[in-house]
């Protein structure tokens, strides 16, 4: 099995590439450009940064394109960046057009008395079960930094975590797709978060 971790330069890369070798994923490689989109059985997208400056740099490697037709067959997981940018819209400094694989766009946190970014550990609970939350029960833990959130349709969320307001933790492509994104980091989140990887080289 073929995953390819797609680098934009948006990175966190090594860390997910270090847990997915941990869990024994021997065909795990980081990709660059379109062909080895094309060449991989499944797709991870990770990123840190600002959704305005991940979109330019897929555009400007010539990723848009061949991720959104790879996702039409393929499971593709956006973990933090990664996952907003599988939005219709950011609106982080700009409003800016994502990938538009699963509805709806993404937003700062408005929390008052609460420190933005959010970052640390938070509880999550479980909204919509589907194959990457089978593993998860109520108050698991996994490990959060960001300042903007999904908003998105609640038939599209699969885990909430609570900062102030619900928070979109893991969301999933609406008409039970096989794109998924985490908000939280899972290569980061302990036994939890290795769990989910698990659960989607299993997909």
């Amino acid at each position: 099995m073929k995953v390819a971790v797609i680098d934009y330069g948006a990175g966190n890369l090594f860390s997910v590439m270090n847990a997915l070798r941990f869990l024994g994923c021997e065909g795990a490689a980081l990709a660059s450009g379109a062909q080895g989109i094309e060449a991989a059985d499944k797709l991870i997208l990770p990123g840190v940064g600002a959704f305005p400056d991940a979109m330019r740099m897929l555009r400007e490697r010539g990723l848009v394109e061949a991720i959104k037709e790879a996702a039409r067959a393929k499971p593709l997981l956006g973990i933090c960046l990664g996952m907003q940018v599988l939005f219709e819209k950011g609106y982080e400094f700009e409003e800016t057009c994502g990938l538009g694989l699963i509805e709806g766009y993404v937003d700062r946190i408005v929390a008052p008395g609460l420190k933005i970014p959010h970052m640390g550990w938070s509880d999550v609970r479980v909204v919509n079960p589907s194959a990457l939350t089978a593993p998860v029960a109520d108050g698991d833990r996994f490990y959060f930094v960001h300042s903007y959130k999904a908003v998105t349709g609640e038939g599209n969320i699969c885990l909430a975590a609570e900062y102030g307001q619900q928070v979109p933790a893991l969301v999933r492509q609406g008409g039970g797709g096989h794109v998924y994104g985490a908000q939280f980091h899972p290569e980061k989140s302990g036994r939890a978060g290795l769990r989910i990887l698990e659960r989607f080289l299993a997909l």
